[in-house]
């Protein structure tokens, strides 16, 4: 592989089946490289990570409740427990829209993607078809050299 990748196709191939899953190097450095390659070329990065999502559905795009961790018993004046929800935006949506103007759309690179599960993967496989603007790149494994596939065949594989 060339020491300088210019990432034209990743981005290809990005664009053509929406949902890839990479294999990069555990010594990590790509990762970098190719998410620069991707805004260069128009595209707006969201690097999250895959552990401690929930509900993959609701947390992208959805409304969804937050409740902070249980510190402790408290009670109101009548003596009824108080259980605090905190409603957050759906992350997809509020990127989507403070996009700028002349950008091609939304990159949602998702780190530590061996964790979810079979349907959580088939949910971001079809994202890109439910949100055209959304392109979803998720690192399934290690490898010795940076390599991509179609997120559906390594459902397959799985």
């Amino acid at each position: 592989m060339a020491l300088i990748t210019t990432g034209k196709p990743l981005i290809r191939d990005l664009e053509k089946f929406g949902a890839l899953g990479v294999y990069v190097p555990l010594e990590g450095g790509f990762e970098g490289r190719y998410q620069r390659r991707l805004r260069a070329a128009g595209y707006a990065c969201l690097h999250i990570t895959a552990r401690g999502l929930g509900d993959v559905a609701a947390y992208l795009t959805g409304v969804h409740g937050i409740r902070p961790p249980h510190l402790g018993k408290k009670t109101t004046p009548n003596g009824a427990a108080v259980g605090y929800v905190y409603y957050v935006p759906p992350v997809v949506n509020y990127q989507l829209e403070q996009l700028p103007p002349k950008s091609k759309g939304l990159v949602l690179w998702i780190i530590e993607g061996h964790v979810l599960s079979n349907q959580e993967l088939e949910y971001l496989a079809a994202l890109p078809s439910i949100e055209p603007r959304v392109k979803v790149i998720i690192e399934r494994g290690g490898d010795r050299f940076f390599r991509w596939t179609p997120l559906e065949k390594t459902l397959l594989a799985s």
